[in-house]
């Protein structure tokens, strides 16, 4: 009941802005915790093991606070799951793209640099759409349905879990001179958490967009992904929307050659395919409320 109540609470409200201005958001707080730690400890030698422990150190606090709260009530651990998912405010910002590109190029940069990471100063509309729909797959998959299975395997502890082990992973999770090492196990515990979830995000898109005939198509793309699991909610959605996604793209002033997920769709999709994509969450995110509701029933 916990979970539907508190995934219901998300899609209706998402993160009031009347709350987040006053008081810091839990995201927040476990952000400003890594940073830290990567300002402390993030060097000299054995980074690798001090990765290690610190990930071991936030696993062990996420348990020990995740508990703590189930213990104070059910209306507690509603709000805590409530906060911790982020359907709405997902398709805020992925919707905002679209919003921004239908009044200029440059809003619409500027919306879609919001939400992803590489370079956005050069792109063309078309780059601009698909980088929006691919964050729209991915974090549908890292915001929604991760901590929703999280939750149903291990109550509030798993869903908090996963919820640092996912921060700590975008923060120092990359193969860079300085987080290699000592991110390494941040990065590694997030592949393995995302495993699952990930392929059970292709499978709702697919399946809710009548795709399933095309699962070994998107098996074989998300395969050709760089990652080992935002392959499969990207393919799936390009299957879905008809569109192609991936490919080429700019980090820190460097063109990256990635492959094409869905090569042969439109490789220039516009406002109107991002909406399309966050009617897809919502029909997704449905289909998840419901399978809350059977959990609830059995």
């Amino acid at each position: 009941m916990s979970l539907l109540l508190g995934m219901i609470l998300d899609g209706v409200f998402g993160e009031p802005r009347v709350v987040w201005d006053r008081v810091p958001h839990p995201a927040v707080l476990m952000g400003r915790a890594v940073g830290w730690c990567d300002r402390r400890f993030n060097r000299g030698p054995a980074r690798r093991l001090k990765g290690v422990a610190l990930v071991a150190a936030l696993v062990l606090g996420a348990v020990l606070l995740g508990w703590a709260i189930a213990e104070l009530g059910w209306l507690a651990e509603v709000l805590a799951v409530a906060v911790l998912l982020a359907q709405k405010s997902l398709v805020d910002h992925v919707r905002a793209v679209a919003t921004g590109l239908r009044m200029s190029l440059t809003e619409g940069r500027r919306a879609v640099a919001m939400i992803v990471g590489r370079d956005t100063a050069a792109m063309d509309a078309g780059a601009v759409a698909r980088a929006a729909i691919e964050s729209a797959a991915e974090n549908f998959s890292d915001g929604v349905l991760a901590p929703v299975f999280w939750y149903l395997v291990a109550g509030l502890p798993g869903l908090l879990v996963y919820k640092i082990t996912n921060t700590a992973d975008s923060m120092i999770g990359y193969r860079t001179e300085r987080h290699a090492a000592f991110g390494w196990a941040a990065a590694r515990l997030d592949d393995l958490l995302n495993l699952v979830p990930a392929r059970l995000t292709a499978l709702l898109i697919a399946a809710s967009h009548a795709q399933l005939g095309a699962w070994r198509e998107i098996v074989a793309d998300a395969r050709r992904h760089r990652s080992p699991n935002a392959g499969w909610p990207e393919a799936a959605m390009a299957r879905a929307l008809g569109v192609a996604l991936a490919g080429p793209r700019s980090y820190d002033g460097a063109m990256r050659d990635f492959a094409w997920v869905n090569p042969n769709g439109d490789r220039a999709p516009g406002p109107r395919e991002i909406e399309a994509a966050c009617t897809a969450l919502w029909r997704v995110w449905a289909g998840l409320l419901g399978f809350a509701v059977l959990a609830v029933l059995f």
